[in-house]
């Protein structure tokens, strides 16, 4: 009698890149010289999985005798760390061991297969289903199930026994709201949609489960609201991922990076929040969340340019004080991107455009230093940027007194060395103030750089330079779209309704709907 084989193991891929009629990696029948068929014995389903999973010393391999007349050998596998202990002892494997159950009685009672019988009355885990997919297999394995093998049965049984450690629910780091919800997202893909199901109870809200990457086969969803959400935009969300096709997808940048609409761009066209009511008010607007296992951060699409200067606070406090707060980052972002630019163009050729009495009080400062203006605001905004990111990487209880002290120190001995006058260093401190006040990081990052490249016009040219970089700017912005969305809507083009919400935060019984 021979023994009866799987076929030919496959390698790992996507499921979501699985094509429609390909060769899928199954348990198998073999048939004997004589032709009849022998089903799988459960050695060929214990050696298939050790040689899969390469011996690898988390895989915890429990072989069980089943409680039932007759007895049935059977053989449970599960990773150590990624499931619920408790779980797997009590309801999978203790309902298999304790619980006298007659099989040949059972079935004559409902009339179904042993399988069933084992599904439904045998395994009191909340969730079980049975699978012949190999792949489909080891991704259950590896997300945190339990595998059971019975003998003389073709299927492997998959119990929902997910858990482990993970991070509790905490405080937001990034987007601090003074009277906003205090829980954020954390790693868990499921632990995240469960913070938004809880803010949005509607049987609108779907959700959508894929899994990307060839070998870390990483859970993603996306959610939206049917009927609200427009639906080409989320078949084009579904298309723009399953064109995804990397080896590892570790955490939500990955996607970002594939699924924005220009790469050549220093804006970012994807929004990213660690805070569930974020999402949750982004669903509300019609717009698509994309949740990545593994990382505390969501995305959102379609995103705008003022969706940016937005903040939670927003919408906790009155209309007026989140009116006057917005219109407040829009100035501070002005002064971020053309602060230094400004005052090395008005220096070096527009010295007539400022008042007599501060000319000469610029001048007087100015004495001594070797450098022209523009050397002085390199040097300070690039040592002021080595601060601040050495208080970021440093560990949190020394970083921001390195950065505060630093900065004084080094401007105060800069200033009294005469490297620098001091209204350059007042300059550089107040555009650096005015850069925290960005609600989005990578925003900030992005008027961090064109900093840069507006100092280097208004060393040329002054402030035609400047003029000059602004129109290049406003056309760059008025080129990007975000899933389809025009980046800079609702200004342009201008949409009366979309202002309820966007440079002002009028009443909500105005944008309500």
């Amino acid at each position: 009698m021979k023994t009866t084989q799987f076929k030919r193991a496959i390698p790992l891929k996507s499921l979501i890149k699985r094509k429609k009629g390909a060769d899928v990696d199954t348990f198998s029948e073999s048939k004997d010289e004589s032709g009849a068929q022998q089903k799988s014995s459960i050695e060929a389903h214990v050696e298939k999985m050790n040689n899969t999973m390469g011996g690898t010393s988390d895989l915890i391999e429990r072989e069980i005798i089943i409680n039932t007349k007759p007895l049935i050998k059977g053989v449970a596998f599960f990773i150590n760390g990624l499931v619920d202990n408790e779980q797997v002892s009590d309801f999978m494997l203790k309902s298999l061991l304790n619980d006298s159950f007659d099989l040949e009685e059972a079935k004559e009672f409902s009339n179904t297969t042993l399988e069933h019988l084992i599904e439904k009355q045998l395994l009191t885990v909340s969730e079980v289903k049975m699978e012949t997919d190999w792949d489909k297999i080891i991704h259950h394995l590896l997300s945190g199930n339990t595998i059971l093998f019975v003998d003389g049965i073709n299927q492997a049984f998959i119990g929902s026994t997910e858990g482990g450690e993970w991070r509790s629910v905490e405080e937001p780091k990034a987007e601090v709201a003074i009277r906003g919800a205090k829980d954020a997202f954390i790693e868990s893909v499921f632990t995240n949609m469960a913070l938004i199901r809880r803010r949005i109870k509607s049987p609108k809200m779907q959700f959508e489960m894929f899994q990307l990457g060839n070998s870390s086969q990483t859970d993603v969803a996306i959610i939206y609201m049917n009927g609200i959400t427009n639906a080409k935009l989320v078949q084009e969300v579904r298309r723009r991922i399953n064109k995804i096709d990397v080896e590892h997808l570790l955490n939500s940048a990955t996607i970002e990076e594939f699924i924005q609409d220009k790469t050549l761009t220093i804006f970012p066209t994807v929004y990213n929040t660690e805070r569930p009511d974020t999402a949750a008010n982004s669903l509300t607007e019609g717009k698509i969340v994309i949740i990545v296992d593994g990382s505390p951060f969501v995305l959102i699409v379609p995103v705008t340019f003022s969706q940016f200067f937005k903040s939670a606070e927003d919408y906790y406090q009155r209309y007026d004080i989140s009116t006057l707060i917005r219109i407040l980052r829009y100035i501070s972002f002005t002064i971020a991107v053309l602060g230094p630019s400004l005052y090395i163009a008005l220096i070096t050729f527009h010295q007539d455009l400022i008042p007599t009495r501060l000319v000469i009080s610029l001048a007087a400062q100015r004495e001594g230093i070797p450098f022209p203006a523009f050397i002085e605001a390199l040097i300070m905004e690039t040592t002021f940027e080595i601060l601040r990111e050495a208080g970021v990487r440093m560990p949190r209880a020394i970083g921001q007194a390195v950065s505060i002290v630093g900065a004084l120190v080094i401007g105060q001995a800069a200033v009294q060395a005469g490297i620098v006058s001091a209204a350059m260093v007042i300059v550089v401190a107040g555009t650096a103030i005015a850069s925290f006040t960005t609600p989005a990081y990578n925003l900030a990052i992005a008027g961090r750089i064109l900093r840069f490249a507006m100092m280097i016009l208004a060393a040329t040219m002054g402030l035609y330079g400047i003029t000059i970089g602004l129109i290049a700017l406003v056309a760059h912005l008025a080129s990007l779209r975000s899933f389809g969305a025009p980046y800079l809507a609702p200004f342009a083009p201008f949409i009366p309704e979309n202002h309820k919400d966007g440079l002002f935060r009028l009443p909500k019984k105005i944008f309500n709907k």
